[in-house]
């Protein structure tokens, strides 16, 4: 609930500008990434505030303090703990990358207290890798361990940022209509004619001019693709066909059923009243040449296709779709059969690829990677996708390996934990060199759908040039309770003009959002029955029955 009282408010107000000028560092650190990769060893890349890791996500183990985790190649616990400590006495303005120590946390001679002489210099120092996507520094050395988490940032601010993050780099290719499907328009689509490009008949029929009865021209009448351009002289009809064109000085035309020919005088009476321009399709009736159809931003379905078509389109430019990798971690993870022996299912793996694809991303199969540096540091260096997405290994347990594998590579730090309940382990990172970028989901299911929809989402569809979603607020059914700090996204689904939380709603849990249709942005301290709150609709609730490849 919202605190009274003058020191309550100081207290907020200087953590809210804290949050501020952390995100303001964050978003400045995304146009200089290309600079900071270059800059000479020792130079710093970006200004960011350090804090104590937030707390562990209830339900998932919190790890052993950091600076303690072990990991092969790592240093003395010693040396961990002395960069975590130096790291933590660090205020605004200490420069180093976002996450990770900063110079000024290790002496600049000798070892740290309690290391071996041989130790290697931690990421961000002159042993700071260079290359393409982390290429490992000289001779073998190893970034020191680091886990220290940076202070949250705030959800809607992390939202924003992944999305600035996935339009500074745009990309755009020109493809076939029949392998545009999906993707989304990086030029608007312009009409090149009027459509139709000249009067036609809307029905079967007769066309005529001037009043009637009129007497019938003989011949076979006007066909589609076949029509005569010679003028129909006012009191004369002609036998006409849907889309054929008109033939000048016409009056309108009239429906067969509405007509009755008199074959012995040849005359044609109308049985109904007759209006100029009655089932004619006039000449730019849909748009005039010049005329914009469809904007920047519009995703291609299939009367996308129809309508480029009909205005004189080929081929369409579009952005091309975010090549995304998944790898799994975890040891714990079986790929099927029931659970047993402390083993559990890998729920994120079969989840994630058909999720991305409805977000218009390209998603190669998962890979399981297990509790391994080794694997998870070649696997990220060898990506050449536009974004890699890992599962779990993102808070500070002996196995967590994100982390460190990240510093050892060079990667910047962009978000170390948001604040929202549950998933605020999750992370986004930048690999070194114009690499891809990562986000880290926490390994509790739910954790990790909040990630998506932190982070992957607006990313996705920042590189693929797909517009925001746009953002909408309803009713709340019942009282919901909120975190005393963080936002919370908590499942519902719509019953008539209000939403109704579900049930098992944990980090670990999945049946409440697998009935759910969105999640309701909850504020700190919750909302009571009856509150407007925002909705974050699920990308395939508006195509049910879904299937994978929709355009939502």
């Amino acid at each position: 609930m919202t605190a009274h009282g003058g020191d309550a408010w100081t207290a907020e107000g200087e953590r809210a500008a804290e949050e501020e000028r952390a995100v303001e560092q964050a978003l400045a650190l995304v146009g200089r990434q290309q600079q900071v990769a270059q800059s000479p060893p020792g130079r710093p890349g970006a200004t960011v505030p350090a804090s104590s890791p937030p707390a562990a996500e209830p339900g998932m183990s919190a790890g052993p303090a950091p600076g303690t985790a072990a990991a092969p190649g790592a240093p003395a616990p010693e040396a961990q703990a002395s960069n975590a400590r130096a790291s933590a006495t660090s205020r605004p303005g200490d420069t180093s990358a976002p996450g990770f120590p900063a110079p000024e946390a290790r002496a600049p001679e000798g070892p740290a207290s309690g290391a071996s002489a041989s130790d290697p210099p931690a990421s961000g120092t002159s042993g700071r890798p260079s290359g393409r996507r982390g290429t490992p520094p000289a001779h073998g050395a190893t970034p020191s361990l680091h886990v220290h988490r940076a202070r949250t940032t705030a959800w809607t601010e992390a939202r924003a940022l992944a999305e600035r993050l996935g339009r500074t780099a745009p990309a755009v290719h020109r493809l076939p209509l029949d392998r545009a499907v999906g993707h989304v328009l990086a030029e608007a689509v312009v009409a090149l004619t009027d459509l139709p490009s000249f009067d036609t008949s809307a029905m079967d029929g007769w066309v005529v001019a001037g009043p009637g009865p009129w007497r019938v021209r003989e011949g076979e009448g006007l066909l589609a693709g076949r029509g005569s351009t010679e003028p129909l002289p006012d009191g004369q009809a002609l036998r006409i066909a849907t889309g054929a064109r008109l033939p000048a000085d016409a009056t309108a035309v009239i429906r067969s059923e509405h007509a009755h020919f008199d074959e012995a005088k040849g005359l044609l009476y109308a049985t109904r009243t007759v209006a100029p321009g009655q089932d004619i399709r006039p000449r730019g009736q849909e748009c005039r040449a010049g005329d914009e159809l469809l904007p920047v931003g519009t995703v291609v379905t299939p009367p996308v296709l129809g309508l480029a078509a009909a205005a004189g389109y080929d081929a369409l430019v579009t952005a091309p779709r975010p090549r995304v990798d998944v790898f799994v971690l975890g040891d714990e993870l079986l790929a099927a059969g029931l659970p047993r022996d402390g083993l559990i299912r890998d729920a994120l793996g079969p989840m994630l690829a058909p999720w991305l694809r409805s977000l218009g991303a390209e998603v190669s199969e998962p890979r399981r990677l297990g509790d391994d540096a080794a694997a998870l540091r070649q696997a990220l260096i060898s990506s050449d996708a536009d974004l890699i997405l890992t599962t779990g290994g993102t808070a500070a347990g002996p196995v967590d390996h994100v982390h460190p594998v990240l510093a050892g590579i060079g990667a910047e730090l962009l978000i170390d934990g948001v604040a929202v309940r549950p998933g605020h382990p999750m992370l986004l990172a930048r690999l070194a060199e114009g690499g891809p970028c990562l986000v880290g989901l926490p390994g509790n299911p739910l954790a990790a759908v909040s990630g998506l929809l932190t982070l992957a989402e607006p990313l996705i569809r920042g590189i693929a040039g797909r517009s925001a979603q746009v953002p909408y607020r309803a009713v709340v059914h019942e009282e919901v309770h909120g975190h005393p700090r963080d936002t919370r996204l908590i499942p519902v689904i719509h019953r008539n003009d209000r939403v109704v939380p579900l049930h098992y709603n944990g980090p670990a849990m999945l049946r409440g959002v697998a009935g759910a249709d969105g999640l309701a942005v909850v504020p700190p301290g919750g909302v009571r029955s009856g509150t407007e709150v925002e909705i974050l609709d699920l990308p395939w609730t508006s195509a049910l029955p879904w299937t994978e490849g929709c355009f939502t």
